[in-house]
């Protein structure tokens, strides 16, 4: 019998979809494809509601569809099923990071699961050690993979259209220009090409998200992705202060407060609370200008991988110096990229409205749970110190220096397309 061995681009790929497949087809019929587990709370007595019998089992539910992927997952790449059995303790630490995460006052700094998930397995495996019996369960690329392709589920054009010819000008104008000046200052300060395509990215499109896809599109080293994810993440929290208190000192209206706030803040959870704390309509003009820059994460992806493939040349034996093949080009491109660009152009043109809302929390939801298993299991495969190295002190330098260049050029974009 001939064994299953099919690429980790296309087992993302074909698990995504088909788990995104039958989301949809579950819906039509009237059902639901699953119940996420809820994980908000404010006080202990909201904490303790979470643990009820009825979220209990979803938790486990929950749990359960994601292992039966993880084995499908397995099978298609050929692997011993055996290695799952450490599943159970990756989902167990992704729980602790999702009742963290769900905190009232870590969602207002505007901190992510996924940085929990991260803290959890770097203490895991920097103070005890991983488990040899969790390692053959550790798959962070292929895990953030999955999760992609249900953020491409979540990327809908109709979020571009609503935010009008201005917020599309905006994002357009400062991706373009913030993107290239940062990757040209990395490049500049002798950073590698691998580690300037993600911070480039993070800093200029929408922050974790776009960091994780252009890794996945270079098929980026997961350390320096959790590198690049942490410093995102970190560098945010102080600018959730700063920006309010800066747009009142040069006495911005709201609009152009919200416009400079949804332009230059890397998340979008950051960029609701901020503008939440200049007021309703920055608010609202922040989280447009933000929905188009996340729009626009599916076309910065897919040029991010063709550039990439057609600039490296790291095989020299198949290249011989030359201008890479488009069969090889087909061979090296990030198949799982296809995969986001498809579900986004299906749920934009078929289930974007407001009747869809269930649909979308569900999608939602796996893909916070597959993001939040890779950062888990990059953080109990990374050596806190070799994330922490001199090249990355050097790296944390540069990205704040393309973030002030970010905050200062959104902030003329801004009073040219907004105060007009």
């Amino acid at each position: 019998m001939t064994k299953i061995n099919i690429s980790e681009d296309w087992t993302a790929t074909i698990v995504g979809l088909t788990f995104v497949a039958a989301a949809l087809i579950l819906f039509i019929a009237g059902g639901e494809f699953i119940i996420p587990a809820c994980y908000k709370w404010t006080n202990t007595k909201e904490l303790y509601s979470i643990f009820n019998t009825s979220n209990i089992l979803n938790i486990f539910l929950w749990g359960f569809v994601a292992w039966i992927a993880t084995v499908i997952i397995f099978v298609l790449q050929g692997k011993s099923i055996a290695g799952t059995r450490g599943f159970a303790m990756l989902y167990l630490i992704a729980v602790i990071a999702s009742l963290i995460g769900g905190n009232g006052i870590v969602n207002d700094l505007g901190l992510e699961t996924v940085i929990f998930s991260l803290i959890i397995g770097l203490v895991i495996n920097n103070i005890w050690g991983t488990p040899e019996w969790i390692k053959p369960a550790l798959a962070s690329e292929l895990y953030v993979k999955v999760g992609l392709i249900f953020l491409g589920t979540t990327i809908l054009f109709q979020d571009l259209l609503k935010s009008g010819a201005l917020g599309l000008i905006q994002a357009v104008v400062v991706v373009f220009t913030v993107w290239n000046f940062a990757f040209w200052l990395f490049r500049k300060l002798k950073l590698d090409k691998e580690l300037s395509l993600m911070m480039a990215s993070g800093v200029s499109i929408c922050g974790v998200a776009a960091a994780i896809a252009s890794a996945g599109a270079i098929k980026g080293d997961s350390k320096k992705l959790s590198f690049v994810v942490s410093l995102v993440l970190v560098i945010a929290i102080p600018m959730i202060v700063l920006m309010p208190f800066l747009a009142h000192l040069i006495e911005l209206n709201d609009t152009l407060a919200g416009a400079w706030i949804g332009g230059t803040i890397d998340t979008t959870g950051a960029v609701v609370a901020t503008g939440a704390l200049f007021g309703e309509e920055a608010l609202k003009i922040s989280t447009i200008v933000k929905f188009s820059q996340n729009v626009l994460l599916g076309v910065a992806a897919f040029a991010i991988a063709i550039y990439w493939n057609f600039t490296q040349q790291t095989d020299r034996r198949d290249l011989e110096g030359k201008k890479p093949s488009a069969k090889l080009l087909w061979n090296r491109f990030p198949k799982f990229v296809l995969g986001f660009v498809l579900a986004s152009l299906f749920f934009s043109l078929f289930f974007a409205g407001e009747e869809f809302k269930p649909l979308a929390k569900s999608l939602k939801a796996f893909q916070t749970l597959w993001f939040t298993l890779g950062f888990v299991s990059i953080g109990l495969e990374t050596n806190f110190r070799q994330l922490w190295n001199s090249e990355n002190k050097k790296a944390t330098l540069a990205f704040i220096g393309a973030q002030s260049f970010n905050i200062a050029f959104t902030l003329v974009v801004a009073l040219i397309v907004f105060g007009l």
